[in-house]
């Protein structure tokens, strides 16, 4: 439920959020406002919240929004709150990933800062434009990338770029699940069908749902940037349109060799993201369904279980931490630091100021390289596992 937002005495006033998409029945639109609200830092105050007019008043009327503020499209939204006094200053958009680009366009051409859920766009040509429209508005574009507001994925960041892994040599990261297994987007599960459908989701499947979290939590881990890859993409369910299975061998700039492993038909794996970073002075391994350690081994010592709070955690995590050790932080908190950096983000700019530098998100650029990265694997797979560099 929407909270009327009071500015209280050192403290900054909530930001008046907007969402498109996400209602009544959507479990990331819910995430999204849990994480929204988790650190105190947003009001939901309107929102185009389904594609039919009907759905959305039902949904927002669930949400205890203002009728007059609950929105038939998101076009509707954005030109209204572009004229209120108290209108939205942010909006999150969590749709099928074609609406993104037109929806955030419109958001954007107003000055309304946009946090947006992965992939940017279902394709390279709109992500291209969405991020010249971004630039050209000076408006903040958010992408939840959100593995990476975990603190041990700090911790992991900040001790590579501290060198304590010296020169990286290997990346092993795996995004594992089970959940189409079977034809279930032939049995109407919505998010199934949006997802294995080419029109809305663009042209990548496993690649582009959870193959751009793998991708984008490497990168952001080890500080390195892709020079190339070569992938074999499978659509292993009979009838199944887009991917569901992708096992992609990267070259990093500098000469660091990766591999990366996607899949949503592994029997057995519920949400098993997995990164290992390699140097020459050690390596580190981070499992997501264990978010709270780090596994740190220097070269010829002992294994190291470094955990969130504990002995061994530096700056990095502490500050995103919230609740005191052995008390595990988990998904919704790791949501909810992408938005309160957002938000860290979106004060500092009312401001007229910088932002701070210790302030972390992903942005129009992160998205863009998440588009490159599906459509390289696209075209590396129709080549038969051909190398594609990324330019």
């Amino acid at each position: 439920m929407a909270i009327e937002g009071k500015q209280e005495r050192g403290r900054e006033p909530r930001i008046r959020l907007g969402m498109v998409g996400g209602g009544s029945g959507a479990f990331i639109g819910a995430v999204h406002r849990i994480a929204a609200r988790l650190d105190d830092q947003f009001d939901l105050v309107a929102g185009a919240l389904s594609s039919t007019p009907e759905k959305a008043l039902t949904s927002g009327r669930e949400l205890g929004l203002d009728p007059s503020r609950t929105y038939g499209s998101y076009k509707d939204m954005a030109i209204r709150e572009a004229r209120l006094k108290d209108g939205i200053e942010a909006v999150s958009i969590v749709t099928p990933n074609h609406v993104h680009y037109e929806a955030a366009k419109e958001f954007l051409r107003r000055g309304i800062h946009v946090i947006c859920d992965k992939p940017l766009t279902s394709n390279l040509a709109d992500a291209k434009k969405l991020k010249r429209v971004a630039a050209k508005s000076g408006s903040l574009f958010i992408i939840t990338h959100n593995y990476t507001g975990y603190p041990m994925v700090r911790q992991a960041r900040e001790m590579i770029a501290n060198g304590d892994l010296g020169t990286l040599r290997v990346v092993q990261v795996e995004y594992s699940q089970d959940w189409l297994t079977e034809a279930v987007e032939q049995t109407g599960a919505k998010g199934a069908i949006w997802r294995t459908d080419p029109a809305q989701s663009g042209a990548g499947g496993s690649t582009g749902d959870i193959g751009t979290h793998a991708y984008h939590l490497a990168t952001f881990v080890t500080g390195l940037t892709l020079d190339s890859l070569a992938a074999d993409l499978d659509s292993f369910v009979e009838g199944r349109r887009l991917d569901d299975n992708a096992h992609v061998l990267l070259r990093f700039e500098g000469g660091a060799k990766g591999m990366l492993w996607c899949s949503q038909v592994a029997p057995g794996n519920e949400n098993g993201l997995r990164l290992r970073v390699y140097g020459t002075k050690g390596g580190i391994e981070w499992i997501q369904e264990n978010p709270n350690h780090v596994c740190f081994t220097p070269f010829g010592e002992q294994k190291r279980l470094i955990t969130r709070n504990g002995a061994g955690a530096g700056a990095a995590a502490n500050r995103v931490s919230r609740i005191p050790s052995g008390h595990p932080e988990g998904y919704l908190e790791a949501f909810a630091t992408i938005y309160t950096e957002a938000a860290r983000a979106i004060h500092a700019r009312k401001k007229g100021g910088p932002v701070d530098k210790a302030v972390i998100y992903p942005t129009v650029d992160d998205g863009v390289k998440g588009v490159v990265f599906v459509e390289a694997c696209v075209a590396s797979s129709k080549r038969n596992g051909a190398w594609i560099a990324l330019r």
